[in-house]
């Protein structure tokens, strides 16, 4: 049984994102599964630092949308949205070309609170970054 609410589709969290960051950067969704969700994002000159280098902030970037967009997907939209409170991240490895993808899993689905874990991986499944999100479930007005 999945803890995301029915109806999320790949095509739906995509098309969220015209007109974002999240569009900017080239990352796209790609996998759903009961817990988790799955995206990645080119390393290119979008996301490289000056040395040529996957950019921790771009890393930041794709763990924080991945987090955020999770959490909102197990919460009643018409009656409250998620933002986030505290992010961190740790850089393992560097990558300069291709594709890193990363993977939503939660630690915590509460009322009021939800931790997540995002795992960013290179193409050799290779551990570059591992970052935490803490999510605030906010009530609509």
């Amino acid at each position: 049984m999945s803890i995301f609410k029915e109806g999320i589709t790949l095509q739906a969290l995509n098309s969220l994102s015209a007109n974002t960051m999240v569009e900017h950067v080239g990352i796209e969704f790609t996998a759903i599964g009961t817990d988790f969700i799955e995206a990645k994002m080119p390393v290119d000159h979008r996301t490289h630092q000056p040395l040529g280098l996957l950019h921790g902030g771009a890393s930041v970037v794709l763990a924080e949308t991945l987090g955020s967009v999770a959490a909102t997907c197990c919460v009643d939209l018409s009656k409250q949205y998620c933002v986030g409170l505290e992010i961190n991240a740790n850089h393992i490895k560097s990558a300069r070309s291709g594709f890193v993808t990363g993977v939503a899993k939660p630690i915590h689905i509460g009322g009021r609170t939800q931790v997540w874990e995002i795992k960013i991986h290179n193409e050799k499944q290779e551990l570059v970054c591992i970052s935490r999100i803490t999510m605030a479930v906010m009530d609509k007005k």
